[in-house]
């Protein structure tokens, strides 16, 4: 059995030779990994699939320009954490904020309504504590945490050192305990008070 990095290593080669059938496996095989980690930086489901296919569409024009130092699903989060970044700057240009636009992907939801609402009530918070990151720890811990991307992995897409990397992630997450911490004391205050 091929290694599913060889198999994409492969597929890049095939690709970089015109190979539309190559390209299509590829997008399959690493699309829903892309869309989501760039909605969770950009939570807007249009801009995050805008991002996806251009991302999809900069391996295509630039797969003969690839090196393979990396696994493709780690140059692929470069090229769409990137594209990502530019989109986040238009909106800053733009005057825009960026808030959750949709709350359907907040968490996969099995089980009783009232054990459902919850967790989807729960991972809402988590991603709003994630939207007050900011942007490279959010990317950080996104890598790490959702995509499973080792440190080694962060650093190349983030263009940082591993070490700064595990700075990001312990800052951030230090970040997330206190942000999240201060939510679950605003909802003690909340229901001591009704």
């Amino acid at each position: 059995m091929t290694h599913p990095y060889l198999e994409d290593q492969a597929l890049m080669d095939r690709i970089a030779q015109g190979d539309a059938s190559a390209f299509r496996t590829l997008s399959q095989d690493h699309l829903q990994a892309i869309v989501t980690f760039v909605y969770r930086l950009l939570h807007n489901h249009a801009e995050a699939e805008d991002v996806a296919q251009e991302t999809f569409l900069r391996a295509w024009t630039n797969a003969a320009k690839y090196q393979p130092q990396a696994r493709v699903s780690t140059w692929l989060h470069a090229i769409a954490r990137n594209l990502a970044i530019d989109h986040l700057r238009k909106r800053k240009t733009r005057g825009e904020s960026l808030e959750i636009d949709d709350e359907r992907d907040a968490a996969p939801l099995s089980g009783r309504p009232s054990q459902l609402l919850v967790r989807k009530q729960q991972a809402l918070t988590v991603q709003e504590a994630l939207l007050n990151l900011p942007e490279r720890q959010r990317s950080a811990i996104l890598l790490s945490h959702e995509q499973g991307h080792s440190n080694i992995e962060i650093a190349e897409i983030l263009k940082i050192s591993v070490e700064a990397v595990e700075s990001l992630l312990s800052r951030g997450r230090r970040q997330l305990r206190v942000l999240l911490s201060d939510e679950s004391d605003q909802v003690k205050d909340t229901r001591m008070s009704e």
